[in-house]
């Protein structure tokens, strides 16, 4: 399935409310370049994944200044790393893209899709899917799962289409935005 087609018929279908899960200011840089003509945005910066908190708030900081710049609403999560930590040690011999991070998508995409309900959005989807290093068939089919528990529907995407991923890099640069070395987990590193 084309997820970035799909996507696309539903957008061109008339300006929908989107709830955007972002991971980062540079994934989500392309990501609203791209929906802002075609919707009205929210981003929604909920990544209790990140860590150190450190790294978390330089993340944060970046979010609130490409939003800022972008002339977009920001609503922030809780940092909960307890959350992330509950099911993640358990799981830390897991490599990257796994049952892990499986878990880590559907657990930021519920919290994503419940802000959504609350805020009486149409659909909620996320900027995860514009790295080269993510799975888009396993983000959507959570995403998918999680629209089906949530009854908010789920935007289909493949933001890394039609050169989506390139175009994050050139607007990172334009904006000088701190652009991160890792996910975010860092429990591969304590092995």
């Amino acid at each position: 399935m084309n997820y970035f087609e799909e996507g696309e018929k539903i957008l061109k279908s008339g300006k929908k409310r989107i709830l955007l899960h972002s991971c980062c200011a540079p994934c989500s840089s392309s990501v609203l370049w791209y929906l802002m003509p075609l919707s009205y945005v929210t981003v929604f910066f909920y990544n209790p994944n990140v860590m150190p908190y450190s790294e978390y708030a330089k993340r944060l900081t970046e979010q609130r200044r490409l939003c800022s710049i972008m002339g977009v609403n920001l609503v922030e999560g809780d940092y909960d790393a307890e959350r992330f930590l509950s099911f993640a040690c358990d799981m830390k011999y897991i490599p990257e893209g796994g049952k892990r991070c499986e878990k880590c998508f559907y657990m930021r995409l519920k919290a994503t899709a419940e802000m959504a309900q609350e805020g009486d959005y149409d659909y909620f989807c996320t900027t995860l899917t514009v790295s080269p290093h993510k799975n888009a068939d396993k983000i959507n089919e959570i995403g998918n799962a999680v629209a089906k528990e949530t009854g908010i529907s789920f935007l289909p995407s493949d933001f890394k289409k039609k050169d989506g991923y390139l175009r994050s890099i050139k607007l990172s640069k334009e904006y000088e935005l701190y652009r991160q070395e890792y996910c975010g987990c860092r429990l591969q590193d304590k092995i």
